[in-house]
């Protein structure tokens, strides 16, 4: 069985690579119609394929004696030493397993849902080729066996969210949002690949196995060298956090996610919801025994840039008008969610509650965040507009997008008996019987998010209708298939067990709501949704009353406390101007001007010596017998 399943996991990651080679190199030589056949028909098979995986895993094979086990195949790729070498191979765990169903289910809904929305766009096959790229990039991560494999594909995920982002590459915007990404998650991967040179110099290994096995001689015996006060192991794990920070859009580097909505909104959805933003999250989760037992103070650190981030993004979503850019914040800060649990978790049974909750609310997560955007396209699509001021009443016009996207905002919110609520209330749990101040943080942004995210609902299906030059109209079976099965996953997907599924250790252990933390969390959801409701449910003076009382910080929290212009003048005010401009003189006028005076000096003394080399026999002579006269003159006198 367990090469049978082995099997079928290659085939996952053979399917969208083959995906990607056909269209990609068949150029523009299919039609639309073909080209997005065979990107949705290799997606159906990858998920299908994901289901029998996960099914298998975990309700036939997967546990022995009441433990989850892991089941790895890899073969050498390049060896170093004796004991470090990099591997190439597939690696089946809970986390690695769950996270097949939620790439292939969420990938499989953008690729039906962009044989709409995308209808009619130039470089349709393109965009489909760079999607199963995506896909298959970010498969090959999660069942990476080693640290190393999953850098590589890491790596891959980042070039093809560049490609992604940048895909109107005609649009200015799209190709500064494009770099603006791969660049400032360049500086983190960065981080992340010194982080993992310094790990396996200190441990000999690449190998995950290895790594985080709670009984093996890494984490039994760590490395004991140290610098400036901190384990070398400990510098390792923030390095490589770092690298996670930065694709998951932590506090500082999380500027160029909002940016990445510059492309299309299908492509914002696989972003956000299964693929890139999560990958840091993943990060954190696969290396976790590593983190606990050897370097408890980063997961400290995690904990800490998690609440800060998740209370920042909320505030900031409060603000904008972008309907997609709320979504980006709304990300950000629901990833950092994430970051918070893993950060406060203990290992095995009830005290590994942080990190089951953050692997369950990454489900849930994905299918609720991806109608989000998937709504938020269908409403784009219709009115071709992304600001809210250019919506309004849309109910009457989108009831199936008005509906999911409702459901989604309920689940966001943490309202029961939606999916967030399960998991977000797991998160909070952990939180409380960790750090009150961590608990009273997400709290506040359990409140903030409840609010948030339906300003934007009465935004776009309440408030004011807008005149609209044509009506608006859903955009068809392809786009509202999707959306609906979404919702239908947001409906169901917190009922499932994840205790008794993925554990930090693999040992099922018993889980309940807590009442006494989900009975407040829920009315603070509730707070939040009234007084969204009193603000814009109906058009009123209120929000602009409460933006004039608090002027300053609004106009703050609006220009996103300005964290975009303190980059641009560090970079051109300090990095540019006084450094690399200095550095730009002394190359041209030093380096450049001593190489210019060794060439003049050289083609003048050239110039002045040529007449020696003249081929007149009767000078090469006289020049012969002058100097013999004066050797000897020399030598006599």
């Amino acid at each position: 069985m367990q090469s049978y399943i082995i099997i079928i996991s290659i085939l996952i990651l053979a399917l969208p690579l083959l995906n990607f080679l056909v269209l990609g190199l068949a150029d523009s030589r299919f039609s639309h119609k073909t080209a997005g056949t065979i990107g949705t028909f290799g997606l159906s098979i990858v998920a299908i394929l994901s289901y029998i995986t996960a099914f298998n895993y975990f309700f036939d094979f997967g546990k022995i004696d009441g433990v989850y086990q892991k089941f790895t195949q890899s073969v050498e790729w390049l060896r170093f030493s004796d004991t470090l070498h990099i591997d190439l191979g597939i690696l089946l765990d809970p986390i690695s397993v769950m996270m097949l169903v939620v790439i292939s289910t969420v990938s499989l809904m953008v690729h039906i849902y962009s044989l709409g929305y995308m209808k009619g766009e130039r470089g349709f096959q393109r965009y489909y080729a760079f999607l199963s790229l995506f896909t298959f990039s970010m498969l090959g991560l999660v069942v990476a066996t080693n640290i190393f494999q999953m850098y590589i594909f890491w790596e891959l995920v980042g070039v093809s969210s560049f490609l992604l982002i940048g895909f109107y590459y005609t649009k200015p915007s799209a190709v500064k949002a494009a770099k603006k990404a791969f660049i400032v998650t360049r500086f983190a991967d960065l981080g992340f690949l010194i982080g993992i040179l310094i790990l396996s110099y200190f441990t000999n290994t690449f190998d995950f196995g290895a790594l985080t096995d709670p009984n093996g001689s890494i984490i039994g015996n760590p490395a004991s060298a140290t610098f400036m006060g901190f384990s070398v192991l400990s510098w390792a794990t923030l390095l490589i956090f770092m690298g996670g920070a930065g694709k998951s859009a932590m506090l500082p580097l999380h500027i160029w996610l909002p940016d990445a909505m510059e492309g299309p909104t299908p492509v914002s959805a696989l972003i956000h919801a299964a693929t890139m933003v999560v990958a840091g999250v993943y990060l954190v989760a696969r290396l976790f025994p590593l983190y606990f037992f050897v370097t408890p103070d980063v997961l400290t650190v995690v904990a800490y840039i998690g609440a800060a981030t998740s209370l920042f993004a909320a505030v900031v979503a409060c603000t904008q008008t972008d309907i997609k850019r709320v979504l980006a914040f709304s990300t950000i800060s629901q990833i950092a969610y994430m970051m918070v649990a893993l950060g406060v978790s203990g290992f095995g049974g009830h005290d590994g509650l942080g990190y089951m909750s953050s692997m369950f609310h990454l489900f849930t997560h994905a299918f609720f965040k991806a109608l989000l955007f998937l709504g938020a396209g269908a409403v784009i699509h219709a009115v071709h507009s992304n600001e809210m001021g250019d919506m309004g009443g849309l109910r009457k016009y989108l009831p199936i997008t008005h509906i999911t996207f409702l459901i989604a905002c309920l689940s966001i919110a943490g309202i029961p008996p939606f999916s967030g609520f399960f998991s977000k209330d797991e998160i909070l749990v952990a939180a409380f019987h960790h750090d009150k101040i961590l608990f009273a943080c997400q709290y506040l942004v359990a409140g903030l998010t409840a609010f948030y995210m339906f300003r934007l609902y009465f935004g776009i299906f309440w408030g004011k209708e807008t005149h609209y030059h044509h009506t608006p109209h859903e955009g068809g079976v392809a786009m509202s298939a999707p959306l609906i099965f979404l919702g239908l996953l947001t409906l169901v997907t917190g009922f499932v067990p994840f205790h008794d599924l993925i554990t930090t250790n693999g040992v099922s252990f018993a889980a309940h709501i807590d009442w006494a933390i989900a009975i407040p969390s829920i009315l603070v959801g509730v707070a939040g949704i009234a007084v969204a409701t009193v603000m814009y449910k109906k058009p009123s003076d209120i929000p602009n009353k409460v933006a004039t009382a608090f002027n300053g910080f609004y106009v703050a929290t609006k220009n996103k406390f300005y964290f975009d212009e303190i980059y641009l003048f560090v970079t051109k005010k300090i990095i540019f101007n006084c450094i690399s401009t200095p550095i730009a003189w002394f190359d041209r006028h030093i380096v450049d001007g001593f190489m210019d005076f060794q060439a003049f000096w050289s083609n003048m003394l050239s110039s002045n010596i040529r007449y020696l080399q003249s081929g007149r026999v009767q000078q090469y002579v006289w020049v012969f017998t002058a100097s013999a006269i004066v050797i000897a003159a020399l030598v006599i006198f």
